[in-house]
């Protein structure tokens, strides 16, 4: 496994995060966009804010620093506030990606919570994408429930486009 090859996989990942926002989440009424929903974590809202805290932690686990912690509750359309903290996410996660070093993919640098303490750096960053892929299904599940028509996010085809 080599950095370079996990930088490519999170190229993915931000891709089809941006694409679900971009072709889905911007579509919604609020209505859509906040209606409690009885399937994964809730409305499409609440899903969201998983997805990206859940990232969020992962990667403040990996350098040591305290995540941003929780989104402010919603108050009407809060889709731009949630795009901009989405956004310092992944700026944050990008940079981390930048200085990732082949070597450091072995060592196991999660203190706590002491369940985490053996997993090393590698397996951490597949089971985020991983993550993330599991929940962009369950919301374009809940999308297409909604009345959207959503699209397939397969990786094979991020590959095609970007070799």
């Amino acid at each position: 496994m080599h950095a370079d090859a996990l930088r490519h996989f999170y190229g993915y990942h931000f891709a089809e995060n941006r694409a679900l926002w971009e072709r889905h989440v911007t579509r919604l009424t609020v209505e859509q966009f906040t209606h409690g929903l009885a399937y994964a974590h809730g409305s499409v809202r609440d899903q969201i804010l998983h997805l990206m805290d859940v990232d969020d932690v992962w990667f403040s686990e990996l350098q040591g620093v305290e995540p941003l912690g929780p989104a402010p509750a919603a108050q009407g359309d809060d889709r731009p506030t949630l795009r901009t903290r989405w956004d310092t996410i992944e700026q944050r996660m990008r940079a981390y990606l930048a200085a990732l070093q082949d070597g450091t993919l072995l060592t196991r640098p999660i203190q706590e919570p002491e369940e985490d303490r053996a997993l090393r750096v590698w397996q951490v960053l597949l089971h985020v994408v991983n993550h993330g892929t599991d929940h962009r299904a369950q919301l374009l599940r809940s999308l297409h429930d909604l009345g959207l028509e959503t699209t397939s996010q397969d990786y094979i085809f991020y590959v095609y486009e970007h070799p």
